[in-house]
C-alpha cells in the first residue's frame, strides 16, 4: 500500500518542478549542432541569424581535456588571446547563461584554432520588458523624435520551437502528474 503513496508523491514533487521552469529562456547549441571545433568554423554566420536574449544559454560541446571555451574581451578575440579570461570552461559541456545584453566574445583556448576561425561572438539583446515611460513630447516647434524600432516578433528560431515543444510536453506530463495525484 506505501508504494502507490510513494508514486504519487513523486508525480505531485515532479509536477510542481516542471510548473516552475523557465520557460522564457532558450538554449542554443553552438553553431546549431554545439559542436565546438574547427570541423565547424562558420560560428559567426550561425550567431548573426540567432536572436540572444538574456537568461539565454548556449551550450558547447567539446573533448574535455583536448580544447576549451574562453570568453574574452573584444581586443583579446581580435588577438586570440586566452590569458585574460572573463570566464574559462573545459569541462566538454560547457553551458552559458548571458545574464546581460552586448556583444560576448568567444575563443578556444588552444590559440591555434582561434586563429582557425574557431571562435564567435554573439550579441545578446537589450531586455525591453522593462520600459520606462514613453519620451516626453518635443518642445512646440519641434518634431518629435521618431520612436525606436521595436524587435522582430516573427523571427523564425529552431531552438525557440524545439523550446516550444518541450514545455508542451513539460505541460503534458504536469497535467498528467497533476490527475494522478487526485485519482490516488
Amino acid at each position: 500500500m506505501a508504494k502507490p503513496v510513494v508514486v504519487v508523491v513523486f508525480l505531485g514533487i515532479l509536477s510542481l518542478l516542471l510548473l516552475i521552469q523557465d520557460s522564457g529562456a532558450y538554449e542554443f547549441m553552438v553553431g546549431g549542432t554545439g559542436d565546438w571545433s574547427l570541423t565547424s568554423t562558420f560560428y559567426n554566420q550561425w550567431a548573426q541569424q540567432s536572436r540572444f536574449q538574456i537568461g539565454d544559454t548556449v551550450l558547447f560541446n567539446y573533448e574535455a581535456g583536448k580544447d576549451s571555451v574562453v570568453q574574452v574581451t573584444k581586443d583579446d578575440y581580435n588577438n586570440c588571446n586566452p590569458a585574460s579570461p572573463i570566464a574559462m570552461y573545459s569541462d566538454g559541456h560547457s553551458l552559458v547563461k548571458f545574464r546581460q545584453s552586448g556583444p560576448h566574445y568567444f575563443i578556444s583556448g588552444l590559440v591555434e584554432n582561434c586563429k582557425n576561425n574557431q571562435k564567435i561572438v554573439m550579441v545578446v539583446m537589450a531586455d525591453r520588458t522593462n520600459r520606462s515611460s514613453p519620451p516626453a513630447p518635443a518642445p512646440e516647434g519641434q518634431e518629435s523624435p521618431s520612436p525606436p524600432l521595436a524587435p522582430p516578433t516573427e523571427d523564425y528560431n529552431p531552438n525557440a520551437a524545439i523550446s516550444t515543444v518541450t514545455s508542451f510536453i513539460y505541460s503534458v506530463v504536469t497535467l498528467v502528474g497533476s490527475s494522478l495525484v487526485f485519482v490516488f
